[in-house]
């Protein structure tokens, strides 16, 4: 199945991901539990996964939003990961990544951490930012989730002028 980006735009479908991490004990910290900066590395390649398959174009990471860790994942659990873009601006995307625990015995999942990412698109050849295809919203749940990505890129937008006011 090649999904390739059409002149009309990408479904949000077409471009998700997911994935599943067994947290061994070289993932861990001292108290058994993920490292935080390891769950983080994750959630960059699930978001990078995405990215690519929306604009089949090489991507890099311009922006990780605040970070939360709400639950620990022990070692011997899964992480799972489930990406999906929720915005798309000229040459940037914005991809929304959730993280879950899953308990192997039990079965038992619980939230862990939402993260959004922006990525950019680049020029294979100049490596400079280029164009993406339009976000093809489907249903009333990713219009919503779109709408709350506009909010987002305002208020990114708003610290990135504020501190390069700053500086």
């Amino acid at each position: 199945m090649s999904q390739t980006p059409s002149r009309e735009g990408c479904r949000v479908r077409d471009s998700a991901s997911e994935s599943a991490q067994l947290v061994l004990p070289h993932h861990a910290n001292v108290h058994g539990t993920v490292l935080g900066g390891t769950v983080m590395h994750w959630i960059d390649l699930t978001a990078a996964i995405v990215a690519n398959r929306h604009c089949r174009r090489p991507v890099v990471t311009a922006a990780i939003d605040e970070m939360a860790f709400h639950a620990p994942i022990l070692v011997g659990e899964l992480a799972l990961l489930r990406g999906r873009i929720t915005l798309v601006d000229r040459s940037s995307m914005e991809i929304r990544v959730e993280v879950e625990s899953e308990n192997l015995l039990s079965g038992e999942r619980r939230h862990t951490s939402t993260a959004f990412v922006t990525f950019v698109a680049l020029d294979p050849v100049t490596r400079r930012p280029t164009p993406v295809p339009r976000l093809i919203l489907e249903s009333d749940e990713e219009r919503a989730e779109h709408a709350r990505a506009v909010e987002r890129r305002r208020l990114r937008l708003e610290r990135r002028e504020a501190s390069t006011r700053e500086s």
